[in-house]
């Protein structure tokens, strides 16, 4: 069988994901992260933003020292100085990665950054060749792509190319594409870029209208080998693409993806999604999808049921694949007689049916009452039943 083609994960918790309101790491936390990025595989590591602090410059540069086995990436304006300082911060690394950004909307060069387009494609070549007199590795990235001209942006990112650049950005920075829209400007610039066939189209995606993972997962079918994403979708406004929906995605619907995968470990994912929320203080919903605390748990009878008897039914991937260690059948006013049991004998009481029947209108009785039924509260039901004859 052929080998899958693999998107290469760059992930940006430590710089893009660092700067959701609230979310600001020590550097050893960044170090624990970064740490635990390797442990899933991750192909880049964008450790931070060098020239915008001190502390950010020296947690970029401890992070390049230390960590081994991914890619090493500082984010950079198209300036001299912010490039020196990335390239200072980043150059210890096994492999390190200079990553120049420029916004090439109208909105952006006209009200933020004062510049015409032809100063900003003059500053995009001057800029890209300086950071790849440097190091090898240049990713380039057109801020607010999705909202730039098209016939504009392809005349940046072919500059950006023949100056060095290895790696193409065209990102949805507001969040504003939708997935037909962001597939069909991957297929465009496939068409109008002279050498991008030599290099790697990127996709970095906010998820300003939730559609993050969808317009992440239509570039990846457009062509996009590389894609831009954050534990638990952490990130500025509304957030990053999550890496563990794309991950999942890919491999849980190959036949939708002609078997595009990663190289990620997404039996850490768990982990990692903990690890990320308890240093930032940032939690997780519950019905977050892969790593929520109800994406593979069960109240409604229905449901209960059906997972009982076959896996398959409700669930379209084991929990054991993203880190968890079994589905949970979690008790309430919607559950019915038959996960009332398999809980009771997880506990170790085998019921007899007409016990198990006096158990579960005790059961309903108190549920009516209560959102969360313990596993004590299962106990008293089952202990108390056994002292009362009407209830056998």
């Amino acid at each position: 069988m052929e080998s899958p083609a693999l998107v290469k994960i760059f992930d940006t918790t430590l710089r893009d994901g660092e700067q959701s309101p609230g979310a600001a790491m020590t550097m050893e936390e960044k170090f624990l992260v970064a740490e635990q990025l390797v442990h899933l595989n991750v192909d880049i590591i964008e450790a931070g933003f060098p020239a915008a602090s001190p502390g950010d410059f020296v947690a970029v540069k401890e992070i390049a020292r230390r960590t081994k086995g991914s890619a090493i990436a500082g984010l950079a304006r198209a300036s001299v100085s912010d490039i020196d300082a990335t390239w200072e911060a980043v150059r210890d690394a096994e492999r390190p990665v200079i990553h120049v950004f420029l916004a090439t909307s109208d909105i952006h060069l006209q009200y933020r950054l004062k510049l015409s387009r032809e100063e900003a494609l003059q500053q995009v070549t001057a800029m890209v060749a300086y950071a790849h007199s440097l190091c090898p590795t240049i990713e380039f990235s057109a801020e607010d792509a999705t909202r730039s001209d098209w016939e504009y942006l392809c005349c940046i990112l072919e500059a950006a190319i023949k100056a060095g650049a290895t790696t193409v950005n065209i990102p949805d920075t507001v969040g504003y594409s939708m997935p037909s829209e962001y597939a069909a400007l991957f297929q465009y610039v496939s068409e109008h870029v002279a050498g991008v066939e030599d290099v790697t189209m990127s996709a970095h995606c906010h998820d300003d209208l939730g559609m993050a993972t969808a317009n992440t997962l239509a570039a990846i079918k457009a062509g996009a080998r590389q894609v831009e994403v954050t534990i638990n979708g952490l990130g500025e406004r509304a957030g990053n693409t999550a890496m563990e929906e794309v991950v999942m995605a890919l491999r849980t619907r190959p036949d939708a993806f002609e078997h595009i995968d990663t190289r990620i470990r997404a039996e850490e994912f768990l982990v990692s999604s903990q690890l990320v929320s308890r240093i930032t203080g940032m939690p997780v919903q519950p019905n977050k999808a892969i790593i929520g605390a109800n994406a593979f748990a069960h109240e409604a009878r229905m449901h209960q049921d059906g997972i009982l008897k076959h896996r398959l039914t409700y669930e379209i991937m084991t929990p054991q694949s993203v880190g968890w260690k079994d589905t949970r059948i979690a008790l309430g006013k919607h559950s019915g007689r038959h996960g009332l049991d398999a809980r009771l004998r997880q506990l170790g009481y085998h019921l007899t049916a007409i016990q198990l029947k006096a158990a579960y209108v005790r059961f309903m009785a108190l549920a009516d009452t209560k959102k969360h039924i313990t596993d004590d509260d299962l106990i008293y039901i089952v202990e108390s039943g056994k002292e009362t004859p009407s209830a056998i």
